[in-house]
């Protein structure tokens, strides 16, 4: 809400104020001091918006199905695609509300789910497979156990025996390093990170799934302007700062894996 109000916004999400009624600013208000994790959930939606972007100047048809879809607003703002939204019951009703499915310009369908009781396979079964698939799931990796993990990507490669999944990894040297004090606000609202592996991508890779595109929200932020933008940091220093901590600061990036 407040990037898409700047001058030089990065996502341009006009449709994210419609989300922030009193209780959400007042979720929200903890988390204002938090300048670098929020450039980075800014620079997140970018590059994902980027990615899909991309995906549907291939094939302005595919299907784009976002699991964990929260209050993301890219079926609005892209143009192209068939969307499909997945997430609990009380975020796609509260979502239907204030954001009707009725003033999309592209095809969107949500789906509401109790991700601990119903079956990915049993609501998605529904979507088919002959047209390319495009998976985003976005803030989300980070709370789910490894067996999770494994069972999300058996029921979508069950689903879809070729697509393409578009995440957000971190790594343990991240989170120790720049990502500890948010941890321990969410923690206080009820999200709480599972253990970081050292390699996120590893579990991917090992179930099949190849990793075309790595782009670390860090390195996008500064090639945007974000990181002068919103905490002064100039160009050359970031850029400083990218070489010296490379491997630590790349370890929170957008991947794009092709799995089929």
């Amino acid at each position: 809400m407040e990037d898409a109000e700047r001058t030089r916004s990065v996502c341009s999400d006009r449709f994210a104020k419609r989300f922030m009624d009193e209780r959400g600013m007042r979720i929200y208000e903890p988390f204002k001091s938090e300048t670098m994790p929020n450039i980075s959930n800014i620079s997140r939606c970018r590059i994902i918006d980027e990615l899909v972007r991309n995906e549907l100047q291939e094939d302005a048809g595919s299907y784009v199905i976002t699991i964990g879809a929260g209050f993301d607003t890219r079926p609005y703002r892209l143009t192209g695609g068939n969307w499909v939204e997945i997430d609990e019951p009380q975020i796609i009703d509260y979502k239907n509300e204030k954001l009707p499915v009725a003033e999309c310009p592209n095809g969107l369908t949500r789906i509401a789910i109790d991700f601990s009781a119903e079956s990915l396979t049993a609501k998605l079964e529904q979507i088919g497979n002959d047209k390319p698939v495009v998976i985003v799931i976005e803030g989300v990796f980070m709370y789910l156990e490894p067996e999770s993990i494994k069972d999300t990507l058996r029921q979508i490669q069950n689903l879809f025996p070729k697509h393409i999944l578009l995440c957000d990894l971190m790594t343990s040297k991240f989170f120790e390093r720049f990502a500890r004090s948010v941890h321990s606000k969410l923690a206080g609202t009820g999200g709480r990170f599972t253990a970081r592996p050292e390699n996120p991508a590893a579990i991917f890779l090992k179930n099949a799934y190849i990793e075309t595109t790595h782009i670390p929200m860090l390195k996008r932020a500064t090639e945007l302007g974000v990181l002068w933008d919103r905490a002064r940091i100039p160009a050359p220093i970031a850029r400083l700062l990218l070489g010296v901590f490379m491997k630590d600061l790349n370890g929170y990036a957008v991947r794009r894996f092709a799995y089929g």
